[in-house]
């Protein structure tokens, strides 16, 4: 019997159905196809995943199996590794075409898809890869980068249609075990809610009234919770296009009356891409030091530090709240994230390296081209930017003043009187009794002083600077990903 000829579009991060070039190719190709996503067992193994990232992807599915249903389509689930399930396929179909989005991701799933080009090319079956979100692959700078990817941004997205499908997929042995499945569908509730239909009440909600104090809250831990637009982590699974976003804000009603919150809001989805490309020219940044020179600098590494970070006892009340609440929902703001990251490498003088798969695991939004780049930055590894070494007593003063945030994520501390909320090791023992805390004991004291230790952290990596090497590979950056030497990039807020 004749093999049926069919086209895959392959789901990676982009769980959506509109402004999505992939599935619009499958339609005009003419033959049927199905649509996949592929749950990778490997995947499991690697140190950046967690359990949250794969609940996230699955509770954005049914949205699109939702608008799927009156052509009779669906998306595929697959448990099983690509080279094996498009195996599969091959076996089964005569696969004229792949169609999927590019992947800016980690050295592990670009392997993979090298594997799975050398599988498809052996059959005959031709692989197109779109790209994502005006993310350029193969330059080599960034010359004429930023016109490219504001013509993106301003060009129409793709209105998607969907024709009947008289494709039956055949049994497959791709399936689940029971564990998993009951793993996967039990979604936290203090999870953002995922999918494409959740989108239109996060973009609605940010642009006619939470968004309004945007700059205004945008460093707050409690108040960026609403007044951010909480987009991230639709972002980085595809629930939405940066573009869809772009256009959503840029062409709204409320744009003329709110054009400093939502012109700042475009500017970091913009910073949101610059850094995804710098990982796209430059992957090393998953497990080595952009700027060579900093291969050679010494860290203590203390590992009972480290342990301390990780669980949100430092005794730091900001620190320890920030990561309590990562652990229960997934998401702090920009500045949160850069002080975790400053704290870990220049209070606690910790490689880098040490910490960037825990806060992966613990971020639902993360997007490996942002967050190692990112990390790297704060870490002071770059040689090109300014080495910002947060101070978390002052941080929690100037954003969680009345120590709202950090009652509630550090419940020890709920009964301690603002004045020493933030530094609650200050306190004499009867004012601890009196407030139901007793430093040391039922709440640490800080492993580090926080001035002392930023005075030698400073110290150290600003002499650091002078390093030949350092110096070498600072002109090396400038010149591969920015502008000119004079324009070295902002800070990506989470948006």
């Amino acid at each position: 019997m004749t093999e049926r000829t069919i086209n895959i579009v392959w789901l990676k991060r982009d769980l959506r159905l509109a402004d999505h070039a992939p599935l619009q190719a499958a339609e005009e190709a003419g033959i049927p196809y199905f649509i996949c996503f592929l749950f990778e067992p490997s995947t499991q193994q690697h140190p950046d995943w967690s359990l949250r990232h794969w609940q996230f992807t699955y509770h954005s599915l049914p949205s699109m199996n939702r608008g799927l249903g009156s052509s009779g389509r669906k998306v595929d689930l697959f448990f099983g590794e690509a080279t094996d399930v498009f195996c599969w396929a091959l076996k089964h179909y005569s696969v004229r075409n792949v169609f999927s989005y590019q992947e800016t991701g980690t050295e592990t799933t670009w392997n993979r898809d090298k594997q799975v080009r050398t599988i498809l090319q052996e059959h005959g079956t031709q692989w197109t890869e779109f790209q994502r979100d005006g993310i350029l692959r193969g330059i080599k700078d960034r010359k004429g980068w930023d016109k490219k990817w504001f013509d993106t941004m301003h060009s129409p997205g793709i209105e998607n249609r969907y024709s009947m499908q008289s494709l039956t997929l055949k049994k497959h042995p791709f399936t689940p075990n029971s564990n998993l499945l009951k793993e996967l569908e039990n979604y936290p509730h203090a999870f953002q809610k995922p999918g494409e239909s959740e989108v239109c009440n996060q973009l609605s909600s940010f642009a006619e009234e939470r968004g309004l104090n945007y700059h205004k809250h945008i460093s707050k831990p409690a108040e960026s919770r609403v007044s951010c637009s909480r987009l991230s982590t639709h972002l980085a699974w595809g629930n939405l296009s940066v573009k869809q976003a772009y256009r959503f804000i840029k062409h709204h009603d409320q744009y003329a009356n709110h054009k400093r919150p939502f012109s700042a809001f475009l500017q970091r989805l913009k910073w949101h891409c610059h850094f995804m490309q710098k990982f796209e020219v430059e992957c090393s940044y998953e497990y080595q030091c952009v700027n060579r020179g900093y291969e050679s600098l010494e860290h203590e590494n203390r590992s009972d530090w480290l342990e301390a970070w990780k669980t949100g006892h430092t005794g730091l009340p900001l620190v320890d709240a920030l990561m309590r609440c990562l652990h229960e929902t997934g998401w702090i703001n920009f500045r949160m994230r850069a002080m975790l990251v400053s704290v870990l490498c220049h209070h606690l003088d910790q490689d880098w390296r040490r910490g960037t798969n825990h806060l992966a695991r613990l971020f639902l939004d993360y997007e490996p081209g942002i967050h190692f780049t990112q990390f790297q930055m704060q870490a002071g590894t770059t040689g090109t930017n300014a080495i910002r070494i947060y101070n978390p007593v002052k941080q929690s003063l100037e954003h969680d003043p009345l120590g709202h945030f950090i009652h509630h994520w550090v419940p020890e501390l709920e009964g301690v009187p603002n004045a020493f909320t933030h530094t609650p090791w200050k306190m004499e023992l009867l004012e601890q009794t009196m407030c139901g805390v007793k430093i040391g004991e039922t709440y640490p004291c800080p492993i580090i002083d926080p001035l002392e230790r930023a005075k030698q952290a400073r110290k150290k990596i600003w002499g650091h600077r002078s390093n030949p090497l350092v110096r070498s590979e600072r002109a090396r950056i400038l010149k591969t990903h920015t502008r000119n030497t004079s324009n070295v990039a902002q800070p990506a807020q989470q948006i």
